[in-house]
């Protein structure tokens, strides 16, 4: 990413202190001169003002949002969009940058461009999180070298736009700039349709199992990988789901299709020419897998590996 100047803010407002805001906190501590967090829980206040994470935590929004010249809302999808179309707009001062870091962005973009004149607001996707949730899970380095996905609004302007660029590098995220229905979705096949197809995994498991238990007793590391976004926070992926629901019914659609070909096959007995079909499949995860892990650890990709004409000698994970 080229550099666009050290990100500097006398006063941060985090609305959220669960795993995201916390990080964030933790991230920004030294590029921020106040952290308030505004958290409705209030033992999530008390653990991060005792550790350390912010400097200042309340339950009042109007309180907490008084001094800000950067606000970052961290809720829940749903919970964003209520702050937005009710109240968020009245106590923000003008000049402040107003970022979200929602998971779905069409609907968050459109409500941030309805933000008073004078506001800068942009939308904002970091690509990471951790299997587990809440303050105490917080992790200032969570964002490095992670996609940190920026939708402009109505109320994007110039010097908003820097500013957010200038907060995701001090994060040590990678901006990826992109239109708010280009995200939906991308993320709706990465990650929306990846959860569909867990929790129907999981459910078509547990109806078979309520007739014979060695489904469960058998199940070991393949069905944990596949079924671990079964897991996921049911009121989070709610929010994401009604937010972005022709986008996840186009990819299942697309997904169906695929998969009734291979179980056309399968019932044809035309083995070899589903084994063609997944010979490409299993090189494209490897290939990705590859990217991610080099990308993850700071690693330029070797683009000299060949693609595969057959079966690899390695797992495709």
């Amino acid at each position: 990413m080229t550099a666009v100047g050290g990100f500097k803010t006398r006063h941060l407002a985090i609305v959220g202190l669960g795993l995201m805001g916390g990080s964030l906190a933790l991230a920004l501590r030294g590029h921020a001169e106040t952290i308030t967090g505004v958290e409705m829980d209030a033992a999530s206040r008390d653990y991060a003002l005792r550790c350390g994470i912010v400097d200042e935590a309340t339950d009042d929004l109007r309180a907490g949002l008084a001094q800000a010249d950067t606000v970052i809302l961290a809720a829940p999808v749903r919970g964003i969009l209520d702050l937005l179309h009710n109240r968020l707009g009245a106590y923000v001062r003008s000049n402040a940058l107003v970022m979200d870091i929602g998971s779905t962005k069409r609907d968050i973009c459109d409500a941030l461009g309805s933000l008073p004149v004078g506001v800068g607001a942009i939308g904002g996707h970091p690509m990471t999180g951790k299997e587990v949730s809440g303050i105490q899970a917080a992790d200032g380095t969570l964002y490095q070298r992670r996609p940190f996905v920026l939708c402009t609004t109505r109320r994007t302007t110039p010097a908003a736009r820097v500013r957010a660029l200038s907060l995701v590098e001090a994060l040590g995220a990678e901006a990826i700039e992109m239109e708010a229905d280009r995200h939906d979705r991308i993320v709706a096949g990465i990650s929306h349709l990846p959860y569909m197809l867990s929790a129907s995994l999981v459910a078509t498991i547990a109806r078979e199992a309520s007739h014979d238990e060695a489904f469960w007793q058998l199940a070991a590391g393949g069905f944990r990988d596949t079924s671990r976004l079964a897991a996921s926070d049911i009121q989070m992926m709610g929010d994401i789901l009604s937010t972005n629901t022709r986008a996840v019914a186009t990819l299942l659609a697309m997904f169906r299709v695929r998969l009734a070909e291979m179980e056309t096959m399968l019932i044809a007995g035309e083995h070899d020419k589903l084994l063609a079909m997944l010979y490409p499949v299993r090189e494209a995860r490897m290939q990705w897998a590859e990217n991610y892990e080099q990308k993850r650890h700071g690693k330029s990709h070797d683009h000299s590996r060949p693609a595969a004409a057959g079966p690899h000698p390695r797992s495709g994970g």
